[in-house]
């Protein structure tokens, strides 16, 4: 009888999960067809909407691919845990676009895979921590077609280093978390270092990735044009320059925003909610590579 229960109880689980999952993806497609209609926007900000991403990156990520040719609809995206919170479920959902997720923990690609849309739609989860050395042999596993619709990169920590490394796929549009921690000023990034944990690094958590100069840099050199970020600091959206016209431009100085997120923790690993001006105090004598001189150095001495 208790399994019985038991095996109702996942039943009405899934059943209700389904149906709140079919309402969110109807209000995201009400909200898709809204922002369509927008010729023209002076920032992200406007366009944004949140069903399955983090912040707003849903609504901006629509927009974007309303407003380009994109005809191998095909992502990719990194570091995605669970896939119940990130930047391409909705495009795969509501859009029918087809990818490849990888994330470095067994247990969150098991979770992917008995999710009801492993069956239901085109993507492929696969288990990996990602280096620079893995990085193109896992996307040439998935794929041929380097002319794909959109790359999204968040690894909390050599993102920069696996981003400047990839050769095997050209996105037209790329999207990469920055660490605002670090300002909107130095092209800064951790030092590559192929088994780094955002956790391990510092206790904190806010020792991890790159500026968003940093990226910006790598971008243009990539072919790339900066259109902005999310209002709430996390994300930076580039497009290729042949097909960047459609959008406004930004410098790093226009387009950067804080982040929002309070996710600091203390050396017991209890959230301590440090606000954006109070993290860089907690991890300035940590080292980063400065792209411009070449070289490593503490945050506090580069950024000074």
């Amino acid at each position: 009888m208790r399994d019985y229960i038991k095996y109702l109880y996942k039943k009405l689980y899934q059943k209700f999960n389904y149906e709140v999952h079919k309402s969110l993806v109807l209000n995201g497609k009400i909200l898709s067809d809204v922002n369509n209609k927008k010729e023209k926007i002076n920032s992200l900000d406007e366009v944004e909407f949140q069903v399955f991403s983090q912040r707003g990156e849903d609504g901006i990520i629509q927009y974007i691919i309303n407003k380009i040719e994109i005809p191998n609809k095909i992502f990719i995206e990194f570091g995605v845990e669970t896939y119940t919170e990130s930047n391409t479920r909705f495009l795969l959902i509501n859009n029918n676009w087809s990818g490849l997720v990888l994330d470095g923990s067994k247990k969150n690609i098991d979770f992917i895979k008995n999710d009801f849309i492993y069956w239901k739609y085109d993507i492929v989860a696969k288990q990996s921590f990602i280096t620079k050395e893995n990085i193109n042999q896992l996307l040439s596993d998935y794929t041929k077609i380097d002319d794909i619709g959109l790359l999204s990169v968040d690894i909390d920590g050599n993102d920069y280093w696996v981003w400047d490394e990839i050769n095997v796929i050209k996105p037209r549009i790329v999207i990469c978390e920055y660490n605002s921690a670090f300002g909107d000023t130095k092209k800064i990034t951790v030092p590559y270092k192929s088994d780094f944990v955002r956790g391990k690094a510092h206790f904190s958590e806010l020792y991890f990735g790159a500026s968003l100069a940093a990226f910006c840099h790598l971008a243009d050199k990539k072919g790339y044009d900066f259109i902005g970020t999310t209002s709430a600091g996390v994300n930076a959206y580039f497009v290729r320059k042949d097909l960047s016209s459609p959008f406004k431009k930004f410098t790093v100085k226009t387009g950067f925003n804080q982040s929002d997120n309070r996710d600091s923790r203390n050396e017991k690993g209890e959230l301590t909610f440090l606000r954006h001006s109070e993290r860089l105090e907690l991890i300035g004598n940590l080292n980063v590579f400065d792209l411009e001189q070449n070289k490593i150095d503490s945050i506090k001495k580069i950024l000074k």
